[in-house]
């Protein structure tokens, strides 16, 4: 739990860790049954590699939940956002074809990583059972994103485009979901990285 020495500034921002990773879940489970219900007819020769990713995305979805009551923390306010963006992002990308579903699993899934490390860095003798959880968890969003990248063919100006408007996305909605922590964490952990 939570270390003895944490302020209220930093407990708030472990609640909002914890509302913002379990938000992000709750869309990645969005985009990945909107990507298989489209894969069945179009591709269903990767619907087994979705379903196993979104296994892992809906028990991350729960840790994250169980995580809440004991650190204050509660559903994030824009869970819509997530849930409608990520069932239009997972539903679009599929019908793009199959270079652009893995393009979207290798975005998601790298931003989600770059956060997660954020996260671990902060946690870091502040909350050691969510800093062990993330650790747990990160493990599983590198497979998926290892994963996405070897589906790839060589990148092409639309994959390279369709990634970073998905990333900005991701990275926008993280924002607004821990109202700037998660760009205040970063910052810190680079500021205590060089000083």
């Amino acid at each position: 739990m939570l270390s003895p020495s944490v302020g209220p500034r930093d407990a708030l921002t472990i609640a909002r860790i914890v509302r913002v990773n379990h938000a992000g879940e709750y869309g990645a489970i969005r985009i990945y049954r909107a990507q298989i219900r489209i894969s069945r007819w179009l591709f269903p020769d990767i619907v087994d590699d979705l379903e196993d990713i979104l296994a892992h995305e809906i028990r991350h979805c729960a840790v994250f939940l169980d995580a809440m009551p004991a650190r204050h923390s509660r559903p994030c306010r824009v869970m819509a956002f997530w849930s409608l963006g990520g069932s239009v992002l997972g539903a679009c990308t599929a019908l793009m074809g199959r270079q652009a579903l893995w393009a979207c699993t290798a975005a998601v899934e790298a931003a989600v990583h770059r956060h997660l490390e954020d996260q671990l860095g902060f946690l870091a003798g502040r909350d050691q059972a969510l800093h062990a959880a993330i650790l747990d968890i990160r493990e599983e969003e590198l497979s998926h994103l290892n994963h996405a990248e070897a589906q790839l063919a060589a990148p092409n100006l639309f994959r390279r485009l369709l990634r970073n408007v998905i990333s900005v996305l991701t990275d926008m909605l993280i924002w607004l979901s821990t109202w700037g922590d998660s760009a205040r964490m970063a910052a810190d952990l680079r500021r205590r990285a060089t000083g």
